[in-house]
């Protein structure tokens, strides 16, 4: 069976599993409701996201560029970019995905270099000498981290299906690894200032979880490992970043359980990254 189809048997047992589990939990648990919202925007994003892998190329392209524009629109919110700013991000969050789809092997290091001038430029003719480089600085930023990686359901095929479904699972390990192991002793320090729930034993649950999907989906290799689980931990840290300077706890408030679209896959984008950099 090819890696696509054991992600889909695998995803499709995780969520009949937890569904039954979530629908025992008893009422006087205090993370019902949130755990019961997660459960049911894990439950209609898997199908779109596997779905649409599954239509090849132009359904992963159509897939990215919605991601990247909903991510850009919360990105560009959080951190109070301009129109113009706004505008590039916009446009190189559909460009990016279609010429990944149309001629792959153009998007190279010279493609990715040029990201640099083009999100200078608003600043560079608005002649800002106050804020133009930080505007600047921010529209390369969320092009390294938002519409780069997301090029990437494009061009990794059904790994990036295998990659999905361990970033959703990571953040579940993540979650169980603090909770049951994260109350005491060394595992229980902080990860980082950032985030101050994060702690190692967190880590641990997702490495443990991460590992584990990987080689259930037939996909995993010390180094797609690796980078699935830093791209896990760093992506969550790296968004607790962005919306700590922003002075905001969640980039979003439309998907429930989780807050916006950067919320649920600020993981994803790291791990996205990464894979390409192993694998290629």
């Amino acid at each position: 069976m090819s890696t696509y189809g054991r992600t889909v048997l695998v995803s499709v047992g995780v969520l009949g599993v937890s569904g039954l589990a979530v629908a025992a939990l008893p009422a006087r648990i205090r993370v019902r409701a949130e755990v019961r919202k997660r459960w049911r925007t894990w439950a209609l994003a898997a199908p779109v996201y596997l779905g649409a892998l599954f239509l090849g190329g132009g359904g992963a392209c159509a897939l990215a560029a919605a991601l990247g524009l909903v991510a850009m629109t919360e990105y560009v919110r959080m951190t109070g970019l301009r129109r113009a700013e706004a505008a590039v991000l916009v446009a190189a969050s559909v460009a990016l995905p279609m010429l990944a789809w149309a001629a792959p092997s153009a998007l190279d290091a010279r493609t990715i270099g040029l990201l640099l001038p083009v999100a200078a430029l608003p600043s560079l003719l608005r002649g800002d000498p106050e804020s133009g480089f930080t505007a600047a600085a921010r529209t390369v930023f969320a092009l390294l981290w938002i519409a780069v990686p997301l090029t990437a359901l494009v061009t990794l095929g059904e790994t990036a299906a295998a990659v999905g479904i361990a970033v959703a699972l990571g953040d579940v390990g993540a979650w169980c690894g603090g909770t049951f192991l994260g109350r005491r002793g060394a595992l229980a320090r902080p990860l980082s200032p950032l985030s101050p729930h994060k702690t190692w034993a967190g880590v641990l649950g997702t490495a443990l979880s991460t590992g584990l999907v990987l080689w259930a989906v037939g996909a995993w290799s010390p180094l797609l490992w690796a980078a699935v689980a830093l791209g896990c931990v760093l992506g969550d840290l790296l968004e607790s970043m962005v919306k700590r300077e922003a002075g905001v706890k969640d980039a979003g408030s439309w998907l429930p359980g989780f807050g916006g679209l950067l919320d649920r896959v600020d993981s994803l984008l790291l791990a996205l990254l990464l894979t390409t950099a192993v694998t290629r």
